[in-house]
């Protein structure tokens, strides 16, 4: 959950709305942010609502085109199989959750009316009557069996098989009621039910070719790797919103592209922008920026079953040999915090704030690579633009590296097909990590040993039985003490280097109104079509 830093006042809040009213600069109002104390703090939401434009009476009508940065022919609408931002976009739009996390990181919920237990084990889940498919059909608790069922499927190859694992019973109770029934207790089930994953689909569903959900907009085309188009959905369930017309959503991988297509009016809204880009866009009056730091990082992957990560040392020098500062002020410009070689950000309640992150030693770790026996050894880092950042951070690892006499040859690999090429699978590559709300979902999608995107192939039989066990813990302080071992585990053992926390910079049209921050990430959590309008 969000919190104020208690160096923030009601002056400070009246300050922001000022600069904001006479037009201030994103770098304005990070300035004064930064002398205040509390740039990209609690996850970045006051830097976030201080670079969006001031709220307005929402519009509808009128065509939004956006681009994201990322795409491939393996772009899927079947939820379960998501895995990009521009599935995670597209899922968001067409479909919905039983539950959704709010700017807050409070769970609200969506096509449920309620989610209910007495003792965390044993759920009900109530669900809104009246809301319907975009065929036309009624939503009833068997599709909400059916889809929480196919992630149980290893057939289906859902990408939160793991985590739905613990779902030992889901069955109907009546027309509108469901119930979940748990391997153990899990306090957490109404956050996860939050995931992009775990949207509902319709009992029997077996095309994705097209979508067929209760979302706010109704898909007209979808092509792979190419583009999606949603019109706006007539009988929506909620009261308010979408305010568009059509959604159209597509991605541009090269960061130059993306802000010149925005700049040119060809697109409303490009996500991801490379920090680069902040001083043209803070030179155009006809756009803004939004800036979060929701957990989101790109990460250097060392499997530990391949060569060299099975050398004992090789991790560890690599992670002495990152630069965090340097990552920090050149590969974002400043738009990020110092990380410690662990998922769970500052923003998360359960964050381990003892852990320090490693300094930069360049001569311990040349001292660990040749004991390992790799100093002048080339070795391959594929990295791509694909993975935020990715290439620049090579690129300073890189430099250090030759400056102890360690050959690393950055690969550079195009965009497309990197993540189904080269994620998970190259012996060293990069990973690009979008925010999750619990440590239970980042440890059981990354880390356990049975993770389905365990990049470095970390196996520890202790870590297992600490994640059953801190998923189960109604004690919080226990379940805090848990992640806190947790983390130092996974900064100390897994073969997974992460420099810094992103400030992920959306910019957008400033006729857009309606943005808010979210720690599901940028683009609101990916959700950003159902809520922003376009001012005339």
């Amino acid at each position: 959950m969000t919190k104020t830093p208690t160096n923030w006042t009601g002056r400070d809040d009246a300050m922001v709305e000022h600069m904001i009213r006479r037009g201030a600069s994103r770098r304005d109002l990070l300035k004064m942010l930064m002398s205040s104390g509390v740039a990209a703090a609690a996850g970045g939401s006051l830097l976030m609502r201080a670079s969006a434009a001031v709220a307005a009476t929402p519009v509808s009508g009128g065509t939004l085109r956006a681009a994201g940065w990322s795409s491939s022919t393996a772009d899927t609408l079947d939820p379960a199989k998501a895995s990009l931002s521009t599935d995670y976009a597209r899922c968001c739009a067409f479909y919905n959750r039983l539950t959704f996390l709010d700017e807050e990181g409070q769970v609200n919920m969506e096509l449920a009316e309620s989610v209910s237990s007495d003792d965390a084990q044993t759920w009900e889940v109530k669900l809104k009557s009246g809301v319907t498919f975009h065929d036309g059909k009624t939503l009833a608790a068997e599709d909400v069996v059916f889809s929480l069922q196919r992630h149980l499927d290893e057939a289906v190859g859902s990408k939160v098989n793991s985590i739905a694992k613990q779902m030992t019973e889901i069955s109907k109770v009546d027309d509108l009621t469901v119930k979940i029934v748990l391997d153990s207790p899990n306090a957490d089930l109404p956050t996860i039910l939050a995931l992009h994953h775990f949207m509902i689909i319709a009992e029997g569903t077996t095309d994705f070719s097209t979508a067929n959900g209760t979302g706010a907009f109704i898909c007209e085309s979808f092509e792979p790797g190419v583009r999606s188009i949603g019109v706006k959905n007539p009988n929506y369930f909620k009261a308010e919103g979408p305010y568009l017309d059509t959604f159209e959503f597509f991605a541009i991988p090269d960061n130059n592209a993306r802000v010149n297509a925005l700049m040119s009016g060809d697109i409303q809204y490009a996500a991801s922008v490379n920090p680069r880009s902040a001083r043209l866009l803070d030179s155009n009056d006809s756009v803004s920026t939004l800036i979060s730091t929701a957990g989101n990082y790109t990460n250097l992957n060392m499997r530990l079953d391949l060569n060299p990560g099975e050398k004992a040392g090789f991790v560890e020098g690599m992670k002495y040999l990152m630069n965090r500062e340097a990552i920090q002020k050149s590969a974002f410009r400043g738009l990020a915090e110092i990380a410690n070689d662990q998922p769970v950000s500052p923003s998360n309640r359960y964050y381990n704030p003892n852990l320090p992150a490693r300094e930069f030693d360049p001569e311990r770790a040349k001292s660990l690579f040749e004991k390992a026996g790799l100093l002048g050894v080339e070795i391959p880092i594929v990295a791509s633009d694909a993975a935020t950042a990715s290439v620049d951070m090579a690129t300073i690892v890189q430099q250090a590296g030759s400056e102890i006499g360690m050959n690393l040859k950055v690969d550079r690999v195009p965009s497309d097909g990197y993540w189904s090429n080269y994620w998970l699978k190259a012996p060293v590559h990069f990973g690009n990590i979008n925010p999750r709300p619990t440590p239970d979902i980042l440890f059981s999608l990354l880390y356990s040993s049975d993770a389905p995107w365990n990049e470095s192939q970390y196996k520890s039989e202790k870590f297992d039985s600490m994640l059953v066990e801190a998923r189960g813990a109604l004690d919080e302080e226990r379940r805090k003490e848990i992640y806190w071992d947790m983390q130092e585990m996974v900064s100390n053992e897994a073969g997974t280097g992460i420099p810094v926390w992103i400030s992920n910079m959306d910019a957008h049209t400033s006729k857009l109104g309606g943005l808010k921050p979210n720690p599901l990430g940028g683009m609101m959590g990916y959700a950003f079509a159902e809520y922003v309008w376009l001012n005339d």
